[in-house]
């Protein structure tokens, strides 16, 4: 399973009670990040790995009041993009062990004594 990334609505009307969602969905286990998000900021991104969204949005209802499941789904994984001039050299890759000469060592000499 991969990080995945919940958005809980909540309606919170104070500092307090948005303060206190807060403190419950970091508190959940698996959750890496949370923050407030949306055009109100009503909503809460949770991403993590391994995280229950019935039990988020469970306590979320116990302690603070109307919340709703917006959405759950695999976090966005962003990719940097590579920075090509027009004026770039090709990289050329040397092999270290093409021009490798094995050692043969001393030649054995046998003397036969009759």
């Amino acid at each position: 399973m991969g990080k995945q990334k919940i958005v809980v609505k909540v309606s919170t009307n104070d500092e307090k009670k948005a303060r206190k969602a807060m403190q419950i969905a970091v508190s959940i286990s698996g959750v890496e990040s949370a923050s407030f998000v949306g055009s109100n900021k009503d909503q809460i991104a949770v991403t993590g790995e391994g995280i229950d969204s019935f039990e988020l949005t469970t306590l979320l209802r116990k302690r603070i009041g109307y919340t709703e499941l917006v959405s759950v789904g695999p976090v966005e994984e962003k990719k940097p993009e590579s920075k090509e001039t027009k004026g770039s050299k090709p990289v050329v890759k040397v092999d270290p062990y093409e021009y490798y000469y094995y050692n043969y060592g001393m030649p054995y000499y046998y003397v036969n004594q009759y």
